[in-house]
């Protein structure tokens, strides 16, 4: 009896134990929580704010030249609790202006002398040029004081020179082909957490942006399409009637429409116009606009219902050179992602109304566009397909910031390509980033997956932004079993989408959602050193003994074959380890003689494999 009373009150300290697991956290970030803009079950505090603004754009291409020249007009707002006595200003071209930091290599001939700021007006009075400091891509321009809830106007007249040759995310695809990303100074993000987004945009790390409303016009010579972020509000005063009616009956219809194609393009009457078009596209609260445009591509196109409950339909667009046979397979692919998405993982309507899919020379997302470049392996260009279309959800819809915490957005795209490629092409395997995480686990370049993203470059950066956090939704998703995941994500979504979540929002939404808590797998996957290394330490009758050499929690998977050659697998969560245990046993339900014992599955990262074959004599 005493031995049982004993136990009970073991188990119960356990327990207890594991329940008041806190996750460490810095003070910066606990200030936040201290002043109520963050809360600890989840949801955005009572002071929580962010700033907005509208954005109207005005922008010229020429494709002879690559000469971007426009003016932005924006409507900011600061809805933070402080005085603002300059504004930081985003000049993403200046990644190629000359003796600018980055991290990524250009050529010689896309060194430039960055973005030409020409003017700056703020509330109908011109702004001294000596009030503006340009350092890299920021720009600091002192201002009267912004007190909070003030508002102001700003007008900027800009230019620059379209990089050709270092397709950094955006440039010159090839004569005639052009995808054109962060083309306007935009005002930084003013934030409870760090004041002004100060970290430069050196080609590695990603973006953070506000959510803002944009209307974008966008001139370009007549023999030229243009996509771009958001609704093209002026369609019947740019497309010919017959080429209207192909989209009016893509976005209504699940079948796949050629809008363009090479015969249009040869016939060149596509556009009513002969001279310029000015494209209009609208899009409001999202954080980027961009736009793309070729005179050769063609153009794919369907659409589905992604919200049953409203009838809500999303057009899909592969637009590419024919050229690139791959392309052909793309409008398909991307139908069928934004279909996964609405309905199978993350089960969230997709959020926007069309989705376009752009032939380019990089592996980027953006609100409603994608920047893919052609890949002959029919695997590899679902994988990229799926995996740049799943970032609608991570950053765009939940506002991450990109730049410090690279996981919170690549982890989800890394899941989401898992999941969803075999959903489009069943005899897809996608190990993308696993081999990384065992041959990388506990060297020097191994760290915490919290860390900023700032502070890792290469291959530290690569599995702590793609493959081990990736893991660890997995892990959780396993765990937690679909009904709880999706409670505990789709009230993550509801509390920050539109807004900018950390971390913490992160782990506290999800613990709250799915009634679990779950810091006992956060704190030790995501915060805590260690490798995964499992180890099958003993066989006797139909036990087998499964011992965890490291400290990371993974599921256990083990395959018996018996003497007749059949199998039998037995799988358990990540749950067998909340104890903080280094063992568990697992049962064989067939009465054969087992022959071997195998420990692993492909999504579970293993140090060292040799004591993973258990042979029974």
């Amino acid at each position: 009896m005493k031995n049982l009373i004993f136990s009970i009150c073991v188990l119960f300290f356990i327990e207890e134990v594991q329940a008041q697991i806190n996750l460490p956290i810095p003070v910066n970030l606990k200030k936040a929580f201290d002043k109520n803009t963050r809360s600890n079950d989840g949801k955005p505090g009572k002071n929580y704010w962010q700033n907005h603004a509208v954005y109207n754009i005005d922008v010229n291409f020429d494709p002879t030249t690559r000469i971007v020249k426009g003016t932005v007009e924006i409507n900011y707002i600061n809805n933070s609790p402080d005085t603002l006595k300059e504004i930081v200003f985003k000049l993403y071209p200046n990644i190629y202006k000359k003796g600018s930091p980055r991290l990524m290599k250009i050529e010689d001939e896309d060194a430039t002398d960055g973005v030409s700021i020409e003017k700056i007006v703020l509330n109908e009075e011109t702004l001294a040029e000596k009030n503006r400091r340009i350092d890299g891509t920021n720009m600091s321009v002192r201002v009267k004081p912004f007190l909070p809830k003030q508002s102001g106007k700003f007008k900027i007249s800009y230019s620059y020179l379209l990089n050709k040759k270092s397709h950094i995310r955006t440039g010159q695809v090839e004569d005639g082909a052009y995808f054109i990303a962060y083309f306007f100074p935009r005002i930084a993000v003013y934030d409870d957490i760090d004041g002004w987004n100060r970290n430069p945009y050196l080609g590695t790390q990603e973006f953070y942006n506000d959510f803002c409303d944009f209307t974008t016009r966008v001139t370009v010579p007549a023999n030229y399409v243009v996509w771009a972020t958001g609704d093209l509000t002026n369609s019947n005063a740019i497309f010919t009637d017959k080429f209207q009616q192909r989209i009016k009956q893509a976005e209504t219809n699940d079948s796949y429409i050629t809008i363009i194609d090479s015969t249009d393009i040869k016939n060149e009457q596509i556009t009513k116009s002969d001279t310029t078009n000015t494209w209009i596209f609208e899009a409001k609260h999202v954080t980027d606009a961009v736009f793309a445009l070729s005179n050769h591509y063609i153009w794919q196109s369907s659409s589905l219902v992604v919200d049953k409950a409203t009838g809500r339909r999303t057009r899909v667009d592969a637009v590419f050179n024919p050229k690139h046979k791959d392309y052909f397979n793309v409008a398909a692919d991307a139908h069928k992602t934004v279909e996964a998405m609405s309905y199978s993982f993350p089960k969230w309507p997709y959020p926007y109304s069309h989705e376009t899919v752009f032939d380019g020379l990089d592996q980027m997302e953006y609100p409603m566009m994608v920047n893919d470049n052609p890949v002959e392996d029919r695997a590899e260009s679902i994988e990229l397909t799926d995996h740049e279309i799943f970032h609608t959800m991570f950053p765009f819809y939940m506002g991450i910031n990109e730049t410090k915490y690279g996981w919170m957005d690549e982890g989800w795209a890394t899941i989401g390509e898992w999941l969803i490629s075999p959903m489009i092409d069943t005899s897809i395997v996608d190990e993308y980033g696993i081999t990384a995480v065992e041959r990388s686990a506990g060297t020097e370049v191994d760290m915490p997956i919290v860390t900023l993203t700032t502070q890792e470059y290469g291959t530290s950066m690569f599995i702590n932004s793609y493959p081990k956090p990736a893991m660890g939704y997995l892990f959780v998703k396993d765990m937690l079993g679909d009904d709880l995941f999706y409670k505990g994500l789709h009230n993550y979504f509801r509390n920050w989408n539109g807004k900018h979540p950390i971390p913490y929002d992160f782990f506290n939404s999800m613990n709250e959602g799915s009634g679990k808590n779950i810091n006992w797998f956060w704190k030790r996957w995501f915060f805590d050193n260690g490798v995964p290394d499992l180890a099958i330490t003993k066989v006797a009758g139909k036990q087998i003994t499964i011992q965890s050499k490291g400290t990371k929690p993974v599921p256990v998977d083990v395959t018996v074959t018996f003497s007749d050659g059949s199998t039998e697998k037995i799988h358990r969560t990540i749950a067998v380890w909340e104890k903080g245990n280094t063992s568990v046993s697992v049962n064989v339900s067939s009465a054969k003689k087992i022959k071997t014992v195998k420990l692993g599955s492909t999504y579970v990262p293993d140090v060292n494999k040799a004591d993973n074959i258990y042979e029974v004599k």
